[in-house]
């Protein structure tokens, strides 16, 4: 009969303990994996519609999404298009909805960018993902452009770990509200940026920055320019059609 007390038997135990702990976790894991790609697939169709000002929850976002979105577009610096995804049918490399903007930026003039398409009331929106860096991790959103391809309908900010009461108030429905009706483009160049009231010049491209979050600010301000500048070339073909 084994020494329980003994050290080895007590290192067999826990080995043998471990094991299945890790075991379990791995399974565990596999098997919450498509329900977690779903969460966060919901999630997305819920921040791209609260772009264009539709409410939505849990229950309803993928049949707004479908109700309300028309079309994914995946297009490259140049403004050509690379793939679409209209009535459930794909044409080209990758759906649209599918691509991690973060890692699409890293690959520079070989991004592909994606552009959301919604039908509102009658009227074209086109929903543009932005991704960036803040104070301490990483910032993104959605800026919703009217049919003009300049003035903004509606923009949703989140982070990954902006402080609370500071940087995270990007998230307070107040930050993002002020730039609607505000415009992106001044002779295809991005003017819309956020800065400090106290310095504001020109109410038109600017919105004010977060009370004592300089430097998350700052992020936003950048990220909007650094993203919506590559979309430049694809409006100018959008306007000669």
């Amino acid at each position: 009969m084994a020494n329980k007390e003994s050290n080895s038997y007590i290192f067999m135990y826990s080995t043998i303990l471990v094991v299945v702990a890790a075991a379990v976790l791995a399974v565990a894991a596999v098997g919450l994996r498509p329900f977690q790609k779903k969460n966060q697939e919901i999630e997305k169709k819920q921040q791209l519609l609260t772009a264009v000002g539709i409410e939505n929850d849990v229950k309803n976002a993928e049949e707004l999404y479908k109700k309300y979105f028309v079309q994914e577009l995946a297009v490259n610096k140049k403004g050509e298009v690379i793939s679409t995804y209209e009535n459930e049918t794909l044409k080209g490399e990758a759906r649209p909805f599918n691509i991690e903007l973060s890692k699409e930026l890293a690959k520079g003039d070989e991004a592909m960018l994606p552009i959301f398409v919604c039908n509102q009331d009658g009227k074209t929106v086109y929903v543009v993902p932005v991704h960036g860096k803040g104070l301490y991790d990483a910032i993104w959103g959605n800026v919703a452009i009217a049919d003009d391809l300049n003035t903004i309908v509606g923009v949703l900010f989140d982070h990954k770990g902006e402080t609370p009461g500071l940087g995270a108030e990007i998230t307070n429905p107040a930050f993002p509200a002020q730039f609607k009706g505000k415009q992106i483009f001044e002779n295809d160049e991005v003017k819309l940026s956020v800065v400090k009231s106290s310095k504001k010049t020109n109410d038109t491209f600017e919105a004010d920055a977060v009370t004592g979050a300089t430097n998350t600010s700052n992020g936003v301000s950048n990220m909007l320019k650094d993203c919506l500048s590559n979309y430049v070339e694809y409006f100018k073909t959008l306007k000669t059609k």
